[in-house]
């Protein structure tokens, strides 16, 4: 053999043992990425938590459920713990309380340094909600929830669901989702006036999973408003879910905790979570009946 071909035959082994050691380089972490996500894949199709997701109204923290989750609990033998997140404007996620070990059906609140009312607004906050909602994804691996909006968190929910859920719909399923007072046409009175936001989530509506079970709850202070939110805009909301959804269920809350502010509060509504929204093995009281609060 030349010397030449001697040559060529040692650079051809180099080429070659070069490849082979990149490839068991490139080969070591794509095993460890995927053995890390196919135990988050196994964590997550076994996980038995199956959290209650709040978002509060415009000009609300995210401290605006604690009445209402400590109601709740004194109303009920299952105790939810409490975790409440705010997302500031420049992205960063700041927590406060926590998810007791075992709780399989904590309440978690998301806020918003922005909390301001507008359609630009409340895109912008669906966008910070997404972020939220993937963190606690991410970190608690529960493969359902349930979801509670009031006045303008419906409409975050309902915005999330036609604009990204879609990224989570293979490994998580929403269950039900209750708006409380939620004005999807904003303070018009007749959908013969139709807001941009409301013919906008019209037109998204296909998007939203049809295996949902929706409510709908609307307070009445006066015969036709919550003081705040008319009751037409309200029941704006079966143009967007009605035959769309699984079940769509509509609710009038009345009396003198009827109104806008003081509707999470209400103990009717604190009701109407308990029986419709939280999961449940044992049978629960009829929450329109005078005995469980109602106004």
């Amino acid at each position: 053999m030349s010397k030449i071909s001697k040559q060529v035959t040692r650079h051809s082994r180099r080429v070659l043992l070069a490849l082979v050691v990149l490839i068991v380089l490139l080969a070591i972490p794509t095993y460890f990425w995927m053995k890390d996500a196919n135990a988050s894949l196994a964590a997550q199709r076994n996980s038995r938590m199956s959290p209650v997701i709040m978002i509060p109204g415009s000009s609300a923290t995210m401290n605006r459920f604690n009445q209402l989750v400590e109601i709740l609990n004194k109303q009920t033998d299952k105790k939810h713990s409490l975790l409440r997140l705010e997302v500031e404007n420049n992205g960063k996620i700041k927590s406060s309380g926590w998810i007791n070990r075992g709780d399989q059906e904590p309440i978690i609140v998301v806020g918003f340094e922005n909390n301001r009312d507008g359609y630009q607004n409340i895109k912008k906050q669906t966008k910070m909600f997404n972020a939220a909602f993937e963190l606690l994804s991410d970190k608690y691996n529960f493969n359902n929830f349930k979801a509670f909006g009031h006045s303008n968190g419906g409409l975050i929910w309902t915005l999330w669901l036609e604009k990204y859920y879609h990224q989570y719909a293979e490994q998580i399923t929403i269950k039900r989702l209750m708006t409380l007072g939620t004005p999807y046409n904003f303070a018009e009175t007749s959908i013969d006036q139709p807001t941009q936001m409301f013919s906008d989530l019209v037109k998204g509506r296909k998007k939203i999973p049809k295996n949902l079970d929706v409510y709908s709850v609307a307070g009445t202070e006066s015969y036709d408003s919550d003081g705040l939110v008319p009751e037409q805009s309200v029941e704006a909301g079966k143009y967007i879910y009605q035959k769309q959804v699984n079940h769509y269920t509509t609710m009038t809350v009345t009396g003198s905790s009827a109104q806008h502010s003081s509707l999470p509060q209400n103990k009717q509504i604190v009701n109407l979570i308990n029986h419709y929204l939280l999961d449940s093995t044992e049978p629960k009281p009829d929450p329109t009946s005078p005995d469980n609060g109602s106004n």
